[in-house]
Formats: structure tokens, C-alpha cells, sequence
């Protein structure tokens, strides 16, 4: 078998002729790979073994390395290569070779059927991509051939080991169809030559299966093999002997995985549902398997249990149409039904005692589907059989749903917390689809328990029992309308009767409520019926996140109504927020920036004088806007003196106080920060000019947190107060302050180039950059200019647009004059003829930026962000033109500059066309496209296509 250049395909392409790929080297490299604790050499090792493997050298190296002398490290290793090239360059073999090639791989698998399985199964893999390729034309009965020459008696190998070397060769051809590399017309042809083989395969599998004489390794390897035949969709009906040779099987303990694999996957093959009167034989075989399921149950056998649950599971999800559709046998179906039903209740906790209950829930939103998916009378006689067991289904998912103990679930791991509180969101979603098939009778059903529970006092109830149901209520009443819903009113009320005295219970409570924001809308006067639950749950740390989110709800949902309440509300939030100031920790801080979200929230939705935000304009009834002090000044009236002043200031200095100590203990805490400044944020889109008394300290204030921890949010804040503020010449002096400062942060920043993420995340944000007297113009110019290198798409968008876009300017106290506008809109490079500074750094810097951007254009940057380098060309075109002229043919001299793939003359064409263009920027954008696409080297190939 040492055949050097006789070795198929040695004359290959793919080599690389420099490296000695020598048996020797081979072998000292797979030591160095497996043996030399020093990484470095092991990756080098690994490299140099994937080019080994692919060149033309692994032919004759790859049989050697399969000697008896070698160890199985180095022989699977040869078996390996062997495959890569078959698989991979088939093309180079010539077809002369292809029988001896066949027969080289037949021989050595012989001779592996009795050494390392490891090498076997290769050596298997590496025959099956040769049938594979060799299918139909050069080798039509290849599977035929394989079986016929594993069978033959004068074989030197014993006959269980020709017997697993063959099924081992039957099983990975399937798995390497499913992976192989051939075209898709192939691909076609293959299929149909192995539907036709299997008639060689499966009368075979069936006398191994069923002979009682058969070793156990043999009828495993059998299952496994007919599992791996099933997936290329072989016929059901055909299947028929298998799968109940298979059900047998799994009274086997060694054979009961293997079985389970090989019946779910033949019988969730997409083609099955054809083949109904097979699938009606296969659920006897299935109702057949509740003895073994119980007795596994009471055992604690999970894995015996889960195996049974998948088979049910399987046939009852994947057809319970076709089923269905068997009106005459719908009690046979109803069984199968029934044993699912038994799966989902299955006792224990997920995930802790058992893991079985989660596989079913799917197949109840199918059966579902189905069943109201047939036409009315169809439907009708359905629903009267399936309500009773949907009914039955919402028991036992609210029974499955419950918490265990609280001694029990101390014990449980994080993970498993995590396991079970996803588990619970997915009974949560099966509930809400119940909804579909119970209706209003659901809701009434759930209400009459917890009613009964909470009233009785024949015996004491468990928490547990009384939060499933309310979650039962939960998962329904947040995505189904419940507004009509006669039950609410009393649910409502039961509310209060709940002894809270766990921490998951009050969750769902203070969930529940939020779920039923909406209806309380609808009926104000019951809000005080629950609001003091979640002002009492608010103070609690542990229920920071449900306390706070249904109270957000409730204003949200509630905002016409909350006067009454407000004064209490805000109280309570900065009650709270002043008890956890005092208390830094991370779990605290938690709740600290819940509390902030929270009064960010009241200051959006309390205040009703003025107009809604558009995206929040539909969402609300348009009310006539009240007279007299708003709502938050109602608030003021109450905590601040005893008589109404109507002050909306004195609640926001009080705010603002707090807000202070807050910072004092977190102002080097990215999230709080950010939670102040929404505060604000909303506060001044809120109040606008009412805001105005508290300008002078918030500008103070941001300054101390931008200048600690520079956040986008800040930038966001300042632009606002910008907007809102700057053009009264009392609040100039502030703002102009605060602008100078974070300037002076961020330029700074900047000059740390790309790695400093704080101007990074703020250019994300496109924060307007403001010109006056004391501002370094240049500086400003010079970082926005390095910005247009950031790798952050959006970055280098919100620079290019700081150079055409509008931008808020402030310069010289010309702007500032009675009689101009206090606050302009305009453009940088637009407007460089008529501000000073503007046109002054233009001229000293717009060559920098002009390369900038032909770099850019030559390859740094992004295709996607080419439209935006081509706007700033325009711009620099259309009002400094006489520059530009002069600046593009000096940049654009240097040889391979922006790219080492243009030539003089083509860089001599961009540069005339652009400045000729000085009108139609659609056509400037095209422009720099072409050029582009010329400097990457991809014009006119298909990556083109849709540019």
C-alpha cells in the first residue's frame, strides 16, 4: 500500500510544496500536538497538520500512518486525512483510481474491525464520502456491495466484528450524506439511489434485531443504525417491522437510549403523517408503554420516564391532525391524550426531581392549533371531548407551576432557580394560549378557587397554592383583554385578603396588579383598593423590580386619575430612595435605580397640563386638560406646606436634594448616573419653562457627573437644556458653563484616540457641538476629524454629520444680539464663509479632513457608510470649492494613496468628476460608490450585486 506517486490524486492542487510533509514530520508534529504542555508549539503543531492534511503528500502519508505499529492517535489521524481529501478534492482523483482506492479503504477497515473504534469509524466516514461520490453512476449498488463483502466467510476477521464494522459503515453513511459537500443536483441523485438501497439495508437490520442470538453491542449498533437510515425520510409503512422490533427493545435496559432515539426520529420524520395507517398501529405500541412508565415514576427513574414521555410525545405533536382526522378511532387518541396529560403532571419539581413535564407543553399548543383549525361542526363535536381535558391541563400546569417549600428551594442551586423560573414562563405562555380554547370560563374557574381558598377556614392554605393561581391570572390578564372580564371586580377586591408573607408571593401579587393596570383605568375607584400594597411593597429591596414596574404601570395606565394620589406616591418614593441611600451595596443600588426609574416615570406621567410626546399620543384618552395647580404641584402642596401653593418647583428642589446625596454616594456609578439624568431628562421635556428655576443647579450638577463619568445621557441632558434654555439671557451664563466644560472632558478624551469609549458612546448619540468665544473651534474640528476613524459605525455616521448636518451654534456675541435669533440652526461646513472660526479652521484643517475621508473611501471604513463621506465631499465641494480643487489633486498624488489598486489615471477621473459635481449629491454618491468598490478591488465581481 506504499504507492508514492501511483497514490490517487498526488499531482492535486491545494499544496504547498515549501513544507516537508514526511511520515516523520507528521509523527512529530501529532506528538508535539498531543504531548508538549507548551501552547504556543501545540498551535503551531495543529496549523501545520491542517496544511499537512490537505496536500498532496496525505495520500501517501495517510496509509502509512495506518500501519498495526502505529499508536491510535497517529492512525486516526491518517484515517482523517484520508476522508479530507475524499470529501474535499474528489476532483483530483483520477477515475482510473477510484476502484483501487475502494478496495484500499475496504481492506484496512477489515483490519480495523477488530483494533481502535476511533480509526474504524473514520476509516467508515472515509468509504461512505467515496460511495457517495462514486453514487449512482460509477457504483449504483453501493450499500448492496458494502453488505455482500462485510458477509463474505472467507474473511479473515471473526463474524461479530464483520457484523459492527458493517453497521458501523451502514450507520455513518446516512450522517455523512446529511453533511456532505455535493451539489444540490447530486445531492438529489444520491437520495434516491439510497431510498432505493434501503431494501439491501433494513431486512438485514431486522434478522440482527429479532435474532434472539444477537449480542446486546449488536442490536444497539443496529438501533443506531436504523436511526440513522430513518432521517433520510425513508417511507413509515417500511419502517413498520423495525419500530416494533424497537418498542420491544426497550424492555432492555442497555438497549432502551438507543431505542427511544431510533422510534422518535422514524416517527417525526415530515413525510410520516402520509403513512395514517401505520400511525394508527404505533399507538397501541405507545398506550402500551404506561405500565413501564408508572413503574418508572414511582422508582424515581427519570431517564426511563423521560424516554417514554418522548416517544408519546413525538407521535402525539408531530400528528395530532392526521390523528385527529381518524374521527373513528378519536378514543384510541384520546388515550394517547390522557398518558401526555400524565407526562405533564408527572410528580416532582422541574428541575430538581424530575425533568420529563417540560417536553409536553408544545403539544398542547398543537393539539390546540388543530383542533380549532377544523371547520365548525367538526370543531364543535372536538371541543366538547377536549375542553374537559384543558380544564384538567390548567389544574395541572398551576400544580406543576407552584413553589416548593421554602426549606426546599434554600437548597436549590442558582441554576436550578433559573431552570424553574423559565419553566414557570413557558406554563405562563401555554395558559395564555388555553385562553384561546376556555375563554371567559377560565377566568371564572380560577377565580372560584382562589375565592374558595382565601375564604375558607376549614383548613389553613399554602402560600404556594394561593401564588400559582394568581400567576394562573397573571399570565392571562397581561396579553388577553380583560377589561370585560365580570371576574376582575372580585379578584380585585380578594387582593387584599392575601396574608403576603413570602417574597415570591408578593411578586406575583404586585405582577397581578400591574397586569390589571388597564382595567383600573377603566374603574379608578378601585385603585385605592391596591395601591397601598405596592407603596408597602415598594420599600422592600427584594421587591424593588415588580413593586416599582406595576406602580410605573399604574401611571402609565392611570394618569387622569392619580391626582388624589400623587402626594403619597412621591412621598413614599423618596422615603425609600432616602432609606437605601444610606445603605451602599450593589443589591442596593438595584433598588436605587429602580426608585429613579420610578420618579422619572411620575414626572413624565403626573404632569398633565401639557401635551404628550407623539409616540405617547395615541395611546391615551384625550381628556380636556384640567383646571387649576398640576398634579405634581398637588403633590408639593401636600408635602410641603399645608396649604396649596401649586409650586411645581418645591417638589423638584426636594427631588433634586435628594438626588444629591444620591450622587454623593454613587456619582462613579455609570447606572445611577443614568438614571438621574433621566429624571431630568423627562422632567424638562415635561415642564419646559416651568423647569427653569432649577437650571442653574442642574447645569452645576451635570457638570460634577460628566466630568466624573462622561455618559451619553449627560450630553443628552445638555443638548436639551441647550435647546430649551439658552436663548434667555438669564440662563446663559449656566449653560454656556456646563457647555465649556464637558467641551473641554470630551476633547480630552478624544485625544486618547479610539480606545476611549466615553466620546464613542456619546457621538453614538449625535450630540450637537456648540461654537462660542471661549471654545477651542480647532480642537473641536481636529476630533471629529479622528472620529471618522472610530471602528463604531454609528460614531462615524453622527461625525460626518457634525460636518453637513444641522448643529446648535453659539458663537461670538453677534448670535446673541436682540435682534438676531438666540438659538441658530445651521451647518458647519455650509456656513464656513459666514462664521470666523468656522471658516478659519476650515481653511488650516479641511485638507486633514479631506484625507480623512479618501482614506475612508480607500478601504478603512464600512461600504454601508460611504453615502456619509460622500455628503461631506459634497459640502466641501459646494462652498470651499477653490480649496477642494486644490486639495484633491495634492492628496491624491502619492502613489497608493488611498489604495495600492488604483492607477494615476483613475484617481485623475474621481477627482475631475467630483468637483464638476456641485449640485446633484445623489449623483456624488454614486460617485464614491464606483470608487470605492475600484479601491477595494471588488468592482464589477458579485459582491456588487446588491451595493
Amino acid at each position: 500500500m506504499e504507492r508514492r506517486e501511483e497514490q490517487p490524486g498526488a499531482a492535486g492542487a491545494g499544496a504547498t510544496p515549501a513544507l516537508d510533509f514526511t511520515v516523520e514530520n507528521v509523527e512529530k508534529a501529532l506528538h508535539q500536538l498531543y504531548y508538549d504542555p507548551n501552547i504556543e508549539n501545540k498551535n503551531l503543531a495543529q496549523k501545520w497538520l491542517m496544511q499537512a492534511q490537505v496536500s498532496p503528500q496525505a495520500w501517501h502519508f495517510s496509509w502509512q500512518l495506518l500501519q498495526p505499529d502505529k499508536v491510535p492517535e497517529i492512525q486516526y489521524f491518517g484515517a482523517s486525512a484520508l476522508h479530507i481529501k475524499i470529501s474535499r478534492y474528489w476532483s483530483d482523483i483520477p477515475t482510473d483510481q477510484y476502484e483501487s482506492l475502494k478496495a484500499q479503504l475496504f481492506t484496512q477497515i477489515t483490519h480495523f474491525a477488530s483494533g481502535s473504534k476511533i480509526v474504524l469509524t473514520r476509516l467508515c466516514v472515509a468509504l461512505a464520502s467515496l460511495a457517495l461520490s462514486m453514487m449512482p453512476d460509477a457504483w449504483p449498488c453501493a450499500v448492496a456491495d458494502m453488505v455482500r463483502l462485510f458477509q463474505a466467510e472467507d474473511s479473515p476477521v471473526d463474524g461479530q466484528g464483520r457484523c459492527l464494522a458493517l453497521l458501523e459503515l451502514l450507520t455513518v453513511l446516512p450522517e455523512e450524506f446529511q453533511t456532505s459537500r455535493l451539489p444540490q443536483y447530486r445531492k438529489g441523485l444520491v437520495r434516491a439511489s439510497l431510498a432505493v438501497e434501503c431494501g439491501a439495508v433494513f431486512p438485514l437490520l431486522e434478522q440482527l434485531l429479532q435474532q434472539p442470538s444477537s449480542p446486546s453491542c449488536v442490536r444497539q449498533k443496529v438501533l443506531k443504525c436504523f436511526s440513522s437510515w430513518v432521517q433520510l425520510e425513508v417511507p413509515l409503512q417500511d419502517c413498520e417491522a423495525l419500530i416494533q422490533a424497537a418498542f420491544a427493545a426497550l424492555q432492555d435496559s442497555e438497549l432502551f437510549d438507543s431505542s427511544v432515539e431510533a422510534i422518535v426520529n422514524a416517527i417525526s420524520q415530515p413525510d410520516a403523517q402520509r403513512y395514517v395507517n401505520t400511525l394508527l398501529k404505533l399507538i397501541p405500541l405507545v398506550l402500551g408503554l404506561q405500565d413501564q412508565l408508572r413503574q418508572a415514576v414511582q422508582n424515581g427513574d427519570m431517564e426511563t420516564s423521560h424516554g417514554i414521555c418522548r416517544i408519546a410525545v413525538a407521535l402525539g405533536e408531530n400528528h395530532s391532525r392526521a390523528l385527529l382526522d381518524q374521527v373513528e378511532h378519536w378514543q384510541s387518541f384520546l388515550a394517547l391524550v390522557n398518558m401526555i396529560m400524565f407526562c405533564t403532571g408527572i410528580p416532582g419539581h422541574y428541575p430538581v426531581n424530575e425533568t420529563t413535564s417540560s417536553l409536553t407543553l408544545t403539544f398542547w399548543y398543537t393539539l390546540q392549533d388543530d383542533i380549532l383549525s377544523f371547520e365548525a361542526e367538526k370543531q364543535a363535536v372536538y371541543q366538547q371531548v377536549y375542553r374537559p381535558v384543558y380544564f384538567q391541563l390548567v389544574d395541572v400546569l398551576l400544580h406543576k407551576a407552584q413553589f416548593p417549600s421554602d426549606e426546599e428551594y434554600g437548597f436549590w442551586s442558582s441554576d436550578e432557580k433559573e431552570q424553574f423560573r423559565i419553566y414557570r414562563v413557558d406554563i405562563s405562555d401555554t395558559l395564555m394560549y388555553v385562553y384561546e380554547m376556555l375563554g371567559a370560563e377560565l377566568l371564572s374557574n380560577l377565580y372560584d378557587k382562589l375565592g374558595r381558598l382565601l375564604t375558607s377556614s376549614e383548613e389553613p392554605y399554602s402560600w404556594q397554592h394561593t401564588e400559582a393561581l394568581l400567576y394562573g391570572f397573571q399570565s392571562i390578564a397581561e396579553t388577553i383583554d380583560v377589561n370585560y372580564s365580570d371576574v376582575v371586580p372580585g379578584l380585585i377586591g380578594l387582593i387584599p385578603r392575601i396574608s403576603i408573607s413570602n417574597v415570591q408571593l408578593a411578586d406575583t401579587v404586585m405582577f397581578t396588579i400591574g397586569a390589571l393596570s388597564e382595567w383600573l383605568a377603566d374603574h379608578p375607584v378601585m385603585i385605592n383598593s391596591v395601591l397601598p400594597l405596592v407603596l408597602h411593597a415598594l420599600g422592600n429591596p427584594e421587591l424593588s423590580v415588580s413593586s416599582v414596574s406595576t406602580l410605573k404601570k399604574i401611571c402609565r395606565e392611570c394618569k387622569y386619575d392619580l391626582p388624589p394620589y400623587a402626594a403619597n406616591i412621591v412621598a413614599v418614593s423618596q422615603d425609600v430612595l432616602m432609606k437605601q441611600i444610606h445603605k451602599p451595596n450593589p443589591s442596593n443600588k438595584l433598588a436605587i435605580v429602580h426608585i429613579l426609574g420610578l420618579l422619572s416615570n411620575l414626572f413624565t406621567t403626573l404632569d398633565v397640563s401639557h401635551h404628550e410626546d407623539d409616540h405617547e399620543g395615541s395611546e391615551f384618552r384625550k381628556l380636556p386638560v384640567p383646571q387649576g395647580p398640576n398634579p405634581v404641584g398637588d403633590v408639593v402642596i401636600v408635602i410641603a406646606t399645608p396649604k396649596p401653593c401649586g409650586n411645581v418647583v418645591v417638589v423638584l428642589q426636594q427631588v433634586f436634594q435628594l438626588i444629591q446625596k444620591v450622587l454623593s454616594k454613587w456619582l462613579n456609578d455609570a447606572q445611577v448616573v443614568e438614571a438621574v439624568c433621566a429624571i431630568f431628562e423627562k422632567s424638562v421635556k415635561t415642564l419646559l419653562d416651568d423647569f427653569a428655576p432649577m437650571v442653574p443647579q442642574l447645569c452645576e450638577m451635570l457638570g460634577r457627573m460628566y466630568s466624573t463619568i462622561p455618559q451619553a445621557s449627560a450630553l443628552d441632558l445638555t443638548r436639551q437644556l441647550v435647546h430649551i434654555f439658552a436663548h434667555e439671557p438669564a440662563h446663559f451664563p449656566p449653560i454656556e458653563a456646563l457647555f465649556l466644560l464637558v467641551t473641554s472632558v470630551t476633547l480630552t478624551l478624544f485625544q486618547q484616540g479610539p480606545s476611549a469609549k466615553p466620546p464613542q458612546e456619546a457621538l453614538k448619540r449625535k450630540p450637537d457641538l456648540f461654537l462660542c468665544e471661549r471654545l477651542d473651534v480647532k480642537a473641536v474640528f481636529q476630533c471629529a476629524v479622528l472620529a471618522l476613524k472610530f471602528p463604531e459605525a454609528p460614531t462615524v455616521k453622527a461625525s460626518c454629520g457634525f460636518f453637513v448636518s444641522p448643529v446648535l451654534t453659539l458663537c461670538s456675541p453677534v448670535l446673541i444680539s436682540p435682534t438676531l435669533p438666540l438659538h441658530l440652526r445651521t451647518e458647519l461646513l455650509p456656513r464656513c464663509g459666514e462664521v470666523e472660526p468656522v471658516g478659519k479652521v476650515v481653511q488650516e484643517d479641511g485638507r486633514v479632513l479631506l484625507i480623512a475621508v479618501l482614506e475612508a473611501i480607500g478601504g478603512q471604513a464600512s461600504r454601508s457608510l460611504m453615502d456619509c463621506f460622500a455628503d461631506i465631499l459634497f459640502a466641501l465641494n459646494k462652498h470651499c470649492f477653490s480649496l477642494l480643487s486644490m486639495w484633491i489633486k495634492e492628496a491624491l498624488q502619492p502613489p497608493g494613496f488611498p489604495s495600492a489598486r488604483l492607477s494615476p489615471e483613475q484617481k485623475d477621473t474621481f477627482s475631475q468628476q467630483i468637483l464638476r459635481e456641485r449640485v446633484n449629491k445623489r449623483r456624488v454618491k454614486e460617485m464614491v460608490k464606483e470608487f470605492t468598490l475600484l479601491c477595494r478591488g471588488l468592482h464589477g465581481t458579485d459582491y456588487t450585486a446588491d451595493y
